[in-house]
């Protein structure tokens, strides 16, 4: 790594202002003044909304300190409104600090959304040349570049198309194949690759990672997969409501945000839950409550079974109702493993039912499930009803059984038979 310090964050607080600022209108204000003098409500003030004081503050960010070197990849991750994306915007100069100091050598190629710097009524090949002028480029370097944006893309038959008439997909494969290719000493990218199909998350991962390597590029990046986090990054940033609470090694960092910010949700309504949108309109049946009920903290031990209750409205008659569990690793929601059961219903019945999966082969960590109602005939299926369940943590502490190393995989199989021959 190079000793160079190319991003240098001292004391830096982001601070707010809540509530609305103004009612829009002269009279608007007018009114709202009136009617705090007299000691009565707002008169514009929305239904439901709270009361703010003039001098109410949120503090994004709170005393954030720390460096960047030369060819970098930093992972920044925290739960939602931790402050990643304030600092992002802090360092693209998008808003200024309210107090500290944010100093770096090198032009900023920053995707802090979808789309960014680029005007919907100009072509792809407009918006190429525009944000490459935005980053101090000549016209001869980018048309230098320009092949390989295209290519890397894979927009050689929309580059003269309006971008206003491309899917999101398109916008964050044009986007990040500028910033990408473009000459910027820093690269910025906040949560963009989400939107793009897993061939192109991975070519834009080897891309930054390429960058970084051979050309001593830095690269800060925000997500919530924490595969993506592992693939790229070489350092990681752990925000807390505004205050870095880890740098360092990416997987304690990883460790710590599964520590901090998961609750061990055992008892879930369901009901409250969104469904998936592939779903009928009308669903024949919908699960309503779910509760592990042989463990109150959510932890489950060694070869203990998962026994857990679930509720479910029957609407229609099913003839070949089945449900099935998934485990998904927690923080990006791999599937790793599944199972299944058969279950008897009547049209009109509300049914509360005991089920227990057999998960001794899990090795240690967080997972959370999803549940599925579907109907199976000749070899058919189709989901009836599916939602997010439960986050539980396996732990394995026997001393008898094999220490699983979590590098190995989440499902350790039984062990293998071996003949002589």
């Amino acid at each position: 790594m190079n000793s160079e310090v190319i991003i240098n964050i001292e004391h830096v607080t982001k601070e707010y202002r809540l509530g609305a600022i103004g009612g829009g209108t002269l009279k608007g204000d007018l009114q709202s003044f009136m009617a705090k003098i007299k000691g009565k409500s707002d008169p514009n003030a929305k239904i439901g909304q709270g009361e703010y004081s003039k001098n109410q503050k949120f503090l994004a960010l709170n005393d954030v300190n720390f460096k960047v070197h030369k060819g970098e990849r930093v992972g920044i991750i925290g739960h939602n409104g931790a402050g990643k994306s304030t600092l992002l915007k802090l360092l693209s100069r998008v808003t200024a600090p309210s107090k500290g100091k944010i100093s770096y050598n090198g032009r900023i190629a920053s995707m802090l959304e979808v789309g960014t710097g680029f005007h919907p009524e100009l072509t792809g090949r407009e918006n190429v040349y525009l944000n490459g002028a935005i980053l101090g480029m000549t016209k001869a370097e980018i048309d230098k570049k320009f092949d390989d944006i295209v290519a890397f893309a894979e927009m050689e038959k929309f580059i003269d198309t309006p971008v206003k008439r491309y899917s999101s997909g398109m916008y964050v494969k044009l986007a990040f194949a500028v910033a990408a290719h473009l000459d910027s000493e820093i690269m910025v990218m906040d949560e963009v690759l989400a939107v793009g199909d897993m061939k192109f998350q991975q070519k834009c991962l080897g891309k930054m990672g390429e960058v970084s390597e051979g050309e001593g590029r830095t690269v800060l990046y925000v997500s919530h997969n924490m595969n993506t986090i592992r693939q790229l990054c070489t350092r990681c940033v752990v925000l807390d409501h505004g205050t870095v609470v880890f740098d360092g090694d990416v997987e304690r960092a990883i460790e710590i945000y599964m520590d901090n910010y998961s609750e061990l949700k055992t008892e879930v309504k369901l009901y409250e839950k969104k469904r998936s949108e592939y779903l009928s309109k009308n669903l024949k049946c919908k699960m309503t409550y779910a509760k592990i009920i042989n463990s109150k903290d959510g932890i489950i031990k060694n070869n203990e079974p998962l026994m857990f209750e679930l509720d479910f409205d029957c609407n229609e008659n099913v003839s070949a109702l089945k449900f099935r569990i998934e485990f998904k690793t927690f923080g990006h929601g791999v599937a790793i493993a599944c199972a299944n059961s058969t279950i008897k219903c009547k049209k009109g019945e509300k049914l509360h039912i005991l089920l227990k999966a057999d998960i001794s082969q899990l090795s240690d960590g967080l997972y959370e499930t999803a549940f599925v109602l579907y109907e199976q005939e000749l070899g058919l299926s189709m989901d009836l009803d599916s939602v997010l369940g439960f986050v539980f943590q396996k732990v394995n502490d026997d001393d008898s059984a094999i220490k699983w190393n979590p590098t190995w995989g989440n499902v350790q199989f039984p062990d293998i038979e071996v003949q002589s021959i």
